[in-house]
């Protein structure tokens, strides 16, 4: 099979220790079978990793992948994957970013780029046109992450950018890659990078992207622009960003969760507001985004951009400009922390990216270190010296320097996220560390949304809210042919959430924003698929990849052990209900989690352990991953 349009057919392979380069030829079978994006990488990860690998060894690979209708023109189409075994978790990882580097890639002639091998000194990956180079990165190497950025134009104006901050030089397992400012943040993709010893990618490509109808993709575009416009939940994103809803979920449903998740709304800041006699409190994008937005830095071919460059001039923070911050930063700086005070959450967001730091990681960390404080299980000496009560944005922003830099007792206990300072720790603070499989959890307080809980429990790369996407159906009630869903009930949610994860996982494969589900859902699909590839897909097809993609990612995860006992919730979810507000007296209990698993499993047609079996991997075209690790029945 020739790759006549929506695919070059090739794989750029770079090995960073021998400085070999390769170009390969794309699996013929993969397109129908994967798409692309967050389709190739799954697949390319379990098959170039071997089990038990670690992380930050030599065997692990990084896969970078545009969605196959990135590069196109396609409204929201933005969005390149990057695969890699986790260090955070030890499983699958997957971190999303909206791009300029995929799209560059994407015209320099390839569908995948792949990293290997560990340099012996600080490097560079330059790609551009059909080649590519590793040089040397001496002078990149320490660098913020703003100052290896405006480096790079000076050197290599006109390239796309994926860098590591200081964060990921140091190994932390909560570290991001940078591609110009958009983060690929969540599970350690930056200590990958770290581990091989590469400071950054560059690319840059003048090839136009091949397009089996350019004038039916011409009329589509057109089309879907008109319906981005008018639909109702555009000019929410595009004036007040992703926390447009924060009000909401406080004062209506109250399952923001807030000071390490001891309550599920933020009471403090709405008590400060009463007293003031405001109606909003400081951190509503409707009270901050008036009086700092300075602009909007869209992802490439966004054209209902929620980006809020905001500008701080600030007597306790000095002057800087941040993009954001957005709804689980406000959460996992700001609530989780009980930081209320909107500056001092932007300049902790602004720090954490500088640093190369996952904000909802750090936040989240930090969070636990607070409560561990405040309960004596550390002390001054453990923080060396830090005042590290909750509310205190000064100790916060010290914290996450240590944490970037592995400085002093406090930054080598935080470094790793909270289920490894929490094992440092030891003292039961475990009871009160929020993970799933190793990742700290975004910013919805799931022992009121009973089908989310499901969905940070079975989530391959941890606690996550991206992989089913289901949080508005729980939150809102419906969506999609989804109608009369109980956010408080566990009842049916198996179904729920698989049928949700394979539909998240074409938009991850297509490369299409999730902020566009309410538009695209699945029926817009396969005429775009076909305008681009010429591959003509029903959207029984799209789920079957869908569905292909997420048993692959679970494979990946099975092979390294994961079973029914990692698919668990933290301690303060499973046994402490929520305190007060809206949704009082919830949470999810073992037996109710354990009933939702079983519903999952069988909906997934996996094995009681959560191993998916022989007869469903085979039935999905992966007989070789079904002879390796595919349950019985």
């Amino acid at each position: 099979m020739g790759f006549k349009s929506g695919y070059w057919g090739k794989i750029l392979r770079v090995d960073v220790g021998s400085g070999t380069v390769k170009v390969e030829d794309l699996p013929a079978e993969w397109p129908k079978m994967f798409l692309g994006g967050v389709g190739f990488g799954t697949r390319a990860l379990y098959k170039e990793v071997p089990p038990h690998s670690d992380p930050l060894g030599p065997e692990n690979k990084l896969f970078m992948t545009p969605g196959v209708l990135v590069g196109t023109g396609l409204g929201t189409a933005s969005k390149t994957a990057f695969n890699f075994k986790s260090p955070l978790t030890g499983g699958y990882g997957r971190a999303m970013a909206g791009a300029e580097v995929g799209v560059q890639l994407k015209k320099a002639g390839f569908d995948m780029l792949v990293v290997e091998g560990v340099a012996e000194e600080p490097s560079l990956i330059v790609v551009e046109d059909g080649k590519a180079k590793v040089t040397q990165a001496e002078e990149f190497w320490g660098l913020k992450l703003e100052d290896a950025r405006q480096k790079a134009e000076r050197e290599f104006p006109g390239f796309a950018t994926a860098f590591i901050g200081p964060a990921g030089e140091k190994l932390s397992k909560i570290s991001i890659i940078d591609c110009d400012g958009r983060q690929a943040a969540r599970g350690g993709p930056g200590a990958v990078l770290g581990s091989k010893k590469v400071k950054g990618i560059l690319v840059k490509g003048s090839k136009e992207v091949p397009i089996a109808d350019p004038e039916w993709l011409r009329k589509l575009i057109a089309k879907w622009a008109v319906a981005f416009k008018d639909h109702p939940a555009t000019k929410a994103d595009m004036e007040y960003g992703s926390g447009e809803f924060l009000d909401w979920m406080n004062r209506s449903r109250g399952t923001f969760p807030t000071r390490n998740w001891q309550m599920g709304f933020f009471r403090n800041a709405y008590e400060k507001a009463e007293k003031e006699g405001k109606e909003r409190i400081d951190l509503d994008p409707y009270e901050w985004v008036p009086k700092y937005r300075v602009g909007r830095r869209p992802c490439p071919a966004c054209n209902k951009p929620c980006s809020q460059v905001v500008k701080v001039d600030s007597g306790k923070w000095g002057t800087f400009e941040v993009d954001g911050p957005e709804y689980e930063t406000l959460y996992s700086l700001g609530g989780v922390l009980d930081i209320d005070d909107f500056e001092t959450v932007a300049y902790l967001n602004y720090l954490a990216d500088n640093l190369g730091l996952d904000t909802i990681s750090a936040g989240v960390t930090i969070a636990w270190a607070m409560e561990a404080f405040e309960r004596g299980l550390l002390t001054k000496d453990d923080t060396d010296g830090l005042e590290l009560r909750f509310g205190n944005g000064e100790a916060a922003a010290e914290a996450l320097k240590r944490m970037a830099y592995r400085e002093g007792k406090l930054g080598k206990l935080l470094a790793d996220g909270v289920k490894r300072a929490s094992e440092a720790l030891g003292k039961e603070s475990w009871k009160f560390a929020l993970h799933v499989k190793g990742m700290e959890p975004p910013a919805y307080d799931v022992r009121g949304i009973k089908g989310m809980a499901l969905a940070f429990a079975v989530s391959v790369r941890g606690a996550d809210h991206l992989t089913s996407g289901a949080y508005g159906t729980e939150l809102v009630g419906k969506w999609w042919v989804f109608s009369d869903v109980d956010r408080t009930k566990g009842e049916g949610k198996g179904f729920e959430i698989a049928t949700h994860e394979n539909l998240m996982a074409i938009y991850d494969a297509t490369g299409v924003c999730k902020f566009s589900r309410h538009m695209y859902f699945l029926e817009g699909f396969p005429e775009l698929i076909q305008a681009v590839t010429g591959i003509e897909l029903t959207e029984s097809d799209l789920m079957v990849i869908g569905e292909r993609i997420i048993n692959v990612a679970r494979a990946f995860n099975a092979r390294e052990g994961f079973r029914r006992k990692d698919d668990t919730l933290p301690y303060r979810i499973l046994w402490e209900p929520i305190p007060e507000g809206p949704s009082k007296g919830l949470h999810v209990p073992p037996w109710e989690l354990d009933r939702m698993l079983d519903e999952y499993y069988q909906a997934r047609g996996w094995s009681k352990d959560g191993v998916p079996t022989k007869a469903k991997l085979v039935s999905l075209g992966l007989k070789d991953i079904a002879d390796e690790i595919g349950a019985g029945i």
